[in-house]
């Protein structure tokens, strides 16, 4: 094939055309001019941002004759064989089909010779992730002492899945989304150097879909010229090709559903899926559609940064001004699970069809599930509609043949209603208040009664871990950090969420007989964050430590240790458990020397 696709075509042939990834090309740039470049890197983020770009280029650099500040110099002959493809100094390994373990160690077999040309032999390791657990480990030596010819780049779109011996043995890129103004200035240059047009608004929109992906984008536009061949690109074509709808549709469906207008709203369903439209791409933008009102409604000032047309975004405000804060999140809400239920089902058109009968009629609603808050309170004003019910019916049975009491008006009837609702209610919360002062002085009778006091009860917890379970010693504390992953999925979902964010390893300050406490890693640049707060908390690693000492049978304590940086860069002076080099040395009891 002759043509080749625009994300191809103009992938960047220097760190200047790379796009969104500043702090990622300052760092490596830095790192070629002094000399400091590393031997392993790490480069993690969402589809389409540029990481094997990246990869390309750090390899291209090192390999060129002639490199520059900006990187390779695209023309000397390592340069054009790496870009063609021809270049035995490159090699590129798909790992999700080359994840074997016969795999890595024909690269550990590879690497033992120089390349006979160029200076660096480079291995670029795609979708690292899904290496198989024997294949890390056979790399891991490798990876941490290659030759001074090797490198390895790995790139990866879920690093939480690599093994922290791994990720500690590399240098780490973090790769963002990319915004949509630098996506849409990106594709307006290639157009120009195309020799194609496309009006903003509709790049804007094209970015907007391709959700931070360069890539995405740039494939998105290459079907759009594909219809459009020697026209300008507008919206309207845009919205024709992806299966899109108008704007004009979802201001017309958000009137059906505030004004209860069901068979407009079911008429709008209709008329998408015989044009084609995805439901749940309708849903999607359905839901844009509301948080853009919303947000003018919060600050009109920002109409400029919407994805929109002028002339849109002042019909939107214009609509907000007619409702509140609280229905625009209201609705807001209702479509942000629409959108993830209709991912998940077979009939999409029903879904979406009952999401907005009940969002015209709440009543219609699901009765909500037993663990919510409506369903709690829901009890509450069943028993007073039931007392109220009792009582006017008490007042009827009382009355004339009106079913009103002889000589009142029908204002006094409902103030003598009120009373007695009032009473009634009275009435059952004193009895609930003595039930309960009843139960306070049966408990005192056997000496248990007592105010509840969390701090008493951790510490009764903590005292009953240390009778039940024997104190863990080094050897303990040292199997634990090695099985912190596997540790850490035992645990209940709020310690796990926690204990997934941190490192850990054995604290140093102890011997043989001595206490063995295992530390939590934390660093200095994440104070003040949510995980730095939880664990600088004695009680809440009292807690965890309870947890993992009823799954380990040992009484374990846990300590703090803060570092400087972030947990993303290589910390040289770290101990983490990979880099610490045991002699543990298990003591026999008397007992056991005894037998």
């Amino acid at each position: 094939m002759s043509y080749l696709a625009l994300y191809r075509k103009f992938r960047p042939d220097s760190f200047d055309e790379v796009k969104g990834q500043e702090h990622v090309v300052t760092t490596l740039k830095n790192q070629i001019a002094h000399n400091r470049v590393g031997h392993a890197y790490l480069l993690c983020g969402t589809r389409g941002t540029g990481k094997t770009t990246i990869a390309k280029l750090i390899a291209k650099t090192m390999n060129c004759e002639n490199p520059t500040e900006n990187g390779p110099c695209g023309v000397c002959e390592s340069c054009k064989a790496i870009a063609d493809g021809s270049s035995l100094n490159v090699v590129e390994i798909d790992a999700a089909t080359h994840n074997g373990v016969d795999n890595i160690r024909q690269i550990n077999e590879a690497v033992q010779y120089a390349p006979a040309q160029g200076k660096y032999l480079v291995y670029i390791i795609d979708e690292a992730h899904q290496l198989s657990k024997g294949a890390y480990n056979a790399l891991l030596k490798t990876l941490e002492e290659p030759p001074e010819y090797v490198m390895f780049i790995l790139a990866t779109t879920d690093d939480s899945s690599l093994p922290v011996t791994l990720r500690s043995r590399c240098q780490r890129f973090d790769f963002h989304r990319i915004s949509i103004e630098t996506i849409a200035d990106r594709m307006e240059e290639i157009l120009a150097r195309e020799g194609e047009s496309a009006t903003r608004d509709a790049l804007m929109y094209i970015a907007r879909l391709a959700d931070g992906s360069m890539r995405d984008a740039l494939s998105i536009l290459d079907e759009c010229l594909s219809v459009n061949i020697g026209q300008e690109l507008n919206r309207e074509s845009v919205l024709k090709i992806v299966g899109a709808v108008a704007v004009d549709v979802y201001i017309r469906m958000f009137r059906a559903i505030v004004n209860k207008n069901a068979e407009e709203a079911l008429d709008i369903i209709n008329e998408t899926i015989w044009d084609g439209k995805d439901l749940t791409k309708f849903a999607d933008d359905l839901a844009w559609f509301v948080r853009n009102m919303l947000f003018l409604k919060i600050s009109p000032g920002i109409k400029d940064e919407l994805d929109m047309t002028s002339e849109n975004a002042e019909e939107l405000q214009a609509m907000a001004e007619n409702y509140s804060l609280e229905e625009l999140a209201g609705y807001l809400n209702s479509l942000q699970l629409l959108c993830s239920e209709i991912r998940k089902s077979s009939v999409k058109r029903i879904t979406l069809e009952m999401t907005i009968i009940k969002m015209m009629y709440p009543s219609t609603a699901t009765t909500p599930t037993s663990g919510s808050v409506d369903a709690q309170v829901a009890p509450l004003q069943d028993s007073d509609k039931a007392a109220g019910e009792s009582t006017r019916s008490e007042m009827a049975s009382s009355g004339t043949g009106d079913n009103r009491p002889a000589g009142l008006t029908d204002r006094e009837v409902e103030a003598l209603v009120d009373a007695k609702v009032d009473r009634e209610l009275e009435r059952r919360i004193g009895e609930a208040l003595r039930t309960i002062k009843l139960l306070d002085q049966d408990f005192a009778s056997v000496g248990t009664a007592q105010q509840y006091d969390d701090s008493q009860q951790s510490d009764i917890v903590v005292e009953n871990i240390k009778n039940d379970f024997p104190e863990a010693v080094q050897a303990d504390i040292l199997k634990l950090a090695q099985d912190w992953k596997g540790i850490v999925e035992k645990l209940n979902p709020i310690h796990r969420r926690y204990a997934r964010a941190v490192d850990v390893e054995p604290s140093t300050d102890y011997d043989v007989n001595g206490p063995a406490r295992l530390n939590v890693i934390l660093y200095d640049a994440n104070k003040g964050k949510i995980t730095n707060t939880y664990f600088e908390n004695e009680k809440n690693r009292e807690f965890l430590a309870e947890a993992i000492s009823e799954i380990i049978k040992k009484k374990v304590e846990l300590g703090v240790i803060v570092r400087k940086g972030v947990r993303s860069e290589l910390d040289k002076t770290s101990r983490a458990i990979n880099r610490i080099k045991f002699n543990v040395t298990v003591m026999e009891s008397e007992e056991e020397r005894n037998g």
